[in-house]
């Protein structure tokens, strides 16, 4: 297949490496001077520095170029950056599927990326989701994962499945877009919520129950908004999820641990380098938590720490003297 993925971080440059090897691929990149570094070593040196990029790689900056002889287009930006490219892309004046490849809720509006979809894009355009547990780096290696495509189009991505599921990249679908969404956007701040744990030293006892507790609220915030219960029990719920909250190549992850040590979110994000999504997410779920009333004490928890800066250890505090539960919601 004719693909275009419009975002050369990793996870864009990460697929567009693995896609490469069956599919011509157009990568394609907002920043000229990334390009031309692209384009002279064939390496992402800020992104995914020890791989190379397949010679059949297309690479632009022009976005009509890039999309041209597409037969469908992943989107692999921060959703920060989403409505702002939709708004390009229609410009074009060209429809085309869309799967989406980014996690989190739209800052202010709290929309899912494919809700910012059918309000910027289009609302007949067919659009699905990529999620699941997932590191770019090994995605790039050709290392076995499983991700799920979720869409309300079953018959057309039941096509895209069929191109893209490979032995090494297995691709499940599923028709549970809110639930997919969901449990790719709050695994990010429970993944925060446990490198903090894992900064503190609480132990291993301590990582496990953020996870499950953390798999509870994603559950509840995810029911609320729409998704499907057993959504969270796969690849987009507690398989993500598990990887992000205890991989060492988790930047949501390493954000937690250096926010235990003290140290100060901007220079976080200054020393990361990459995009957290759960910083932008905890404060968009919290506020969901609200509006629903459903409690989130785990996302509470870390809105305090990050917006409010009081001291981690406060904020775990909190959280351990809060009165017994029955452990699922009736």
């Amino acid at each position: 297949m004719k693909i275009a993925i419009l975002g050369a971080g990793a996870w864009g440059t990460a697929l567009a490496i693995n896609l490469s090897t069956n599919h011509q691929v157009t990568l394609w990149t907002r920043d000229q001077n990334q390009l031309a570094e692209l384009v002279a070593l064939r390496v992402n040196q800020r992104y995914l520095p020890d791989l190379f990029l397949p010679d059949s790689l297309k690479l632009t900056s022009e976005l009509n170029l890039a999309i041209k002889n597409a037969e469908f287009v992943l989107i692999a930006v921060p959703v920060s950056g989403l409505r702002e490219l939709l708004q390009k892309i229609s410009a074009i004046d060209k429809t085309l599927p869309i799967i989406l490849g980014c996690k989190g809720f739209e800052t202010q509006s709290s929309l899912l990326p494919h809700q910012i979809v059918h309000e910027v894009y289009s609302k007949t355009a067919p659009c699905g989701i990529l999620s699941g547990p997932s590191f770019a780096q090994e995605v790039a290696q050709g290392l076995p994962t499983a991700l799920t495509l979720a869409s309300d189009d079953n018959k057309f991505f039941r096509d895209i499945i069929r191109a893209i599921h490979t032995a090494c990249l297995r691709i499940y679908s599923s028709n549970d877009v809110i639930g997919v969404e969901t449990g790719g956007a709050i695994k990010n701040v429970i993944a925060i919520a446990t490198g903090i744990s894992d900064g503190l030293k609480l132990g291993n006892n301590a990582r496990a129950a953020l996870i499950t507790r953390g798999l509870a609220e994603i559950t509840r915030l995810g029911v609320a908004l729409g998704g499907c219960r057993e959504t969270f029990m796969g690849l987009a719920g507690i398989g993500d999820l598990i990887l992000t909250c205890t991989g060492d190549m988790s930047r949501n992850r390493q954000v937690g641990m250096m926010l235990a040590a003290g140290q100060l979110l901007p220079d976080i994000l200054q020393k990361i380098g990459h995009v957290a999504e759960g910083v932008h997410t905890a404060r968009e779920a919290e506020r969901m938590s609200r509006h629903f009333k459903i409690e989130m004490p785990v996302t509470q928890g870390v809105c305090s720490i990050i917006y409010e800066e009081v001291p981690a250890e406060i904020v775990v505090k909190k959280i351990l003297e809060r009165e017994p539960k029955t452990e699922f919601d009736r």
